[in-house]
Protein backbone atom coordinates (compact mmCIF):
# COMPACT_ATOMS: atom_id res chain seq x y z
CA UNK A 1 0.00 0.00 0.00
CA UNK A 2 1.59 2.99 -1.00
CA UNK A 3 2.10 5.80 1.71
CA UNK A 4 2.29 9.97 1.52
CA UNK A 5 4.42 11.54 3.42
CA UNK A 6 3.89 15.22 3.44
CA UNK A 7 6.46 17.84 3.71
CA UNK A 8 7.55 21.70 2.81
CA UNK A 9 9.51 20.83 -0.12
CA UNK A 10 6.92 19.70 -2.91
CA UNK A 11 8.65 20.89 -5.89
CA UNK A 12 9.53 17.39 -6.75
CA UNK A 13 8.07 13.80 -7.55
CA UNK A 14 9.69 11.52 -4.88
CA UNK A 15 8.57 8.07 -5.17
CA UNK A 16 10.62 5.56 -2.92
CA UNK A 17 10.39 1.63 -3.21
CA UNK A 18 11.77 -0.35 -0.27
CA UNK A 19 11.91 -2.93 2.06
CA UNK A 20 10.78 -2.36 5.55
CA UNK A 21 13.68 -4.01 7.13
CA UNK A 22 16.23 -2.76 4.83
CA UNK A 23 19.05 -0.46 6.92
CA UNK A 24 19.77 1.26 3.60
CA UNK A 25 15.91 1.75 2.80
CA UNK A 26 15.08 2.98 6.05
CA UNK A 27 17.89 6.13 5.65
CA UNK A 28 16.69 6.93 2.25
CA UNK A 29 13.15 7.12 4.12
CA UNK A 30 14.51 9.37 6.67
CA UNK A 31 16.50 11.48 4.73
CA UNK A 32 13.87 12.50 2.93
CA UNK A 33 11.60 13.06 6.04
CA UNK A 34 15.17 15.21 7.60
CA UNK A 35 15.03 17.33 4.50
CA UNK A 36 11.24 17.57 4.58
CA UNK A 37 10.68 16.32 1.28
CA UNK A 38 7.05 15.22 0.39
CA UNK A 39 6.50 12.01 -1.29
CA UNK A 40 4.99 9.10 -1.68
CA UNK A 41 6.88 5.57 -0.55
CA UNK A 42 5.98 1.78 -0.48
CA UNK A 43 7.41 -1.01 1.05
CA UNK A 44 7.40 -4.27 -1.11
CA UNK A 45 7.69 -6.90 1.83
CA UNK A 46 4.77 -5.67 3.48
CA UNK A 47 2.53 -6.36 -0.19
CA UNK A 48 0.77 -9.50 -1.52
CA UNK A 49 -0.61 -11.50 -4.38
CA UNK A 50 -1.15 -9.19 -7.38
CA UNK A 51 -0.49 -6.03 -5.14
CA UNK A 52 3.00 -7.38 -5.19
CA UNK A 53 3.77 -8.40 -8.40
CA UNK A 54 2.42 -4.73 -10.01
CA UNK A 55 5.14 -2.84 -7.75
CA UNK A 56 8.14 -5.09 -8.24
CA UNK A 57 6.85 -4.76 -12.04
CA UNK A 58 6.92 -0.97 -11.69
CA UNK A 59 10.46 -0.72 -10.16
CA UNK A 60 11.60 -3.25 -12.65
CA UNK A 61 10.59 -0.72 -15.20
CA UNK A 62 13.26 1.73 -13.52
CA UNK A 63 15.83 -0.20 -11.72
CA UNK A 64 15.91 -4.20 -13.86
CA UNK A 65 17.62 -5.59 -10.88
CA UNK A 66 14.51 -4.82 -8.25
CA UNK A 67 16.96 -3.80 -5.62
CA UNK A 68 16.13 -1.22 -2.85
CA UNK A 69 16.09 1.54 -2.16
CA UNK A 70 14.86 2.42 -5.71
CA UNK A 71 14.04 6.43 -5.17
CA UNK A 72 12.17 7.96 -8.47
CA UNK A 73 12.67 11.50 -8.43
CA UNK A 74 11.10 13.41 -11.69
CA UNK A 75 11.79 10.07 -13.65
CA UNK A 76 15.26 10.22 -12.35
CA UNK A 77 16.05 6.56 -11.32
CA UNK A 78 18.28 6.35 -7.93
CA UNK A 79 19.31 2.90 -6.78
CA UNK A 80 20.66 2.24 -3.56
CA UNK A 81 21.22 5.25 -0.73
CA UNK A 82 23.34 7.57 -2.43
CA UNK A 83 23.06 10.89 -0.48
CA UNK A 84 25.05 12.49 -2.56
CA UNK A 85 22.91 11.86 -5.51
CA UNK A 86 19.64 12.56 -4.30
CA UNK A 87 20.68 15.75 -2.54
CA UNK A 88 21.67 17.10 -6.10
CA UNK A 89 18.59 15.62 -7.55
CA UNK A 90 16.47 17.17 -5.57
CA UNK A 91 18.67 20.16 -4.89
CA UNK A 92 19.29 20.19 -1.95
Amino acid sequence: MKQHVAGEKKERNVFLWALSTCMWCKKAKKFLEDNRVEFTYEFLDLLEGEERDRALEEVGKHNPSTSFPTILIDGKCIVGFDEKMIRETLGL
